[in-house]
């Protein structure tokens, strides 16, 4: 029985998933970029998302600029900041897709990177800037399925400061869902750790058409 609760102690103890930690405090950044043909087509569309409509060609979007430690990350931190405006997060929609998801990401993450919301959608919008989307993604005019090998690898090429530890591709029910790349807090792409390096090794993943 002791052995049992010693071991609860140190799990509880054990770093991982944070909440409720103090804004500022973090190692370095994940900037997570979305396929969003992907998402619509899985959860998007039914949500009756605007992001979703036709009347877009979003191919990769900005899902988030996540505040990480060097094990597990911070979530929902306690900040002095101000939320940030309708008018605030509206303007993140060009490269988000909606502002919804604009106010959400400042709630569970911005909080955390110890800015203030226009100071961290204005990082968030550089961080997005600072990557080039493989032209190939960009005008993807029908459906394929390709490695995900192949994603990482159009990202090396098309960004010759990545290097292939610092850049992990996810994929959601047999499909590519995100291209996460590791950033220090000035923006300069670093080596993922293993909470973040997570690669997907489908060889078929699927990639929808841009809407």
């Amino acid at each position: 029985m002791r052995y049992a609760i010693a071991l609860l102690a140190l799990l509880a103890a054990t770093p991982g998933l944070a909440e409720g930690e103090r804004a500022g405090d973090f190692d370095y950044y994940v900037l997570s970029l979305s396929w969003s043909p992907n998402w619509c087509a899985l959860e998007g569309d039914a949500r009756g998302d605007g992001q979703c409509d036709s009347r877009h060609d979003f191919s990769f979007t900005l899902h988030g600029l996540w505040p990480q430690f060097e094990t597990g990350w911070p979530s929902w931190c306690r900040s002095v900041e101000r939320d940030p405006t309708r008018s605030e997060t509206a303007a993140m929609a060009d490269i988000m897709g909606g502002s919804g998801l604009a106010w959400y990401q400042w709630q569970k993450h911005g909080r955390c990177a110890g800015l203030s919301a226009q100071q961290f959608y204005a990082v968030a919008r550089q961080a997005y800037e600072s990557m080039v989307i493989p032209e190939v993604f960009r005008n993807l005019n029908r459906d394929v399925r390709l490695p995900a090998l192949a994603v990482e690898e159009a990202f090396l090429e098309a960004n010759p400061k990545l290097e292939r530890n610092m850049i992990t591709i996810t994929c959601d029910r047999g499909a590519i869902q995100e291209a996460r790349i590791c950033l220090t807090k000035d923006l300069t792409p670093r080596p993922c750790v293993a909470d973040t390096a997570r690669d997907c090794r489908m060889p078929n993943a699927l990639m929808e058409a841009v809407r």
